[in-house]
């Protein structure tokens, strides 16, 4: 017997975004991924501030759309997804980067496939508007 609970991800209210995060987003439309430098490493998804000092993040560096799965948990597919079949939802330890970007990875439907320590690269909508719904999804590397 398997558990299953619905789920939405969703962000209900509107912000606008700082030069890090703008540039971040520009480049998705470009298919082109971006981090920011801190102290202890690159982040992806870039933030304006250091989410453990507090103090504003250092210069934008373009990044590899390449990494690994560090975490996933496989979900049936729902309308609306990034992928028409079962998937995995995952933290993605992005090249050169600490901490983890949590998307979706595709791996055909097939469950046998998903694995923790699975090479992944970004797989880009052809339509781009600059929102993160244009990286479509990791999708195993060859």
């Amino acid at each position: 017997m398997s558990l299953a609970a619905p789920y939405t991800i969703e962000f209900p209210f509107q912000r606008t975004v700082g030069p890090k995060i703008g540039t971040f987003l520009a480049g998705l439309r470009e298919a082109r991924l971006f981090g920011v430098r801190t102290p202890r490493g690159v982040l992806c998804p870039p933030l304006e501030f250091d989410p453990v000092t507090g103090a504003e993040t250092d210069e934008l560096v373009e990044l590899t759309p390449a990494g690994v799965v560090t975490a996933w948990t496989w979900v049936p597919a729902r309308p609306g997804d990034p992928v028409p079949h079962d998937f995995a939802w995952a933290l993605i330890a992005v090249d050169g980067t600490v901490g983890a970007l949590f998307h979706a990875v595709d791996v055909g439907g097939d469950l046998a496939r998903m694995r923790t320590g699975l090479r992944v690269r970004a797989r880009w909508r052809p339509e781009r508007v600059g929102d993160l719904r244009d990286l479509q999804c990791f999708e195993a590397a060859p």
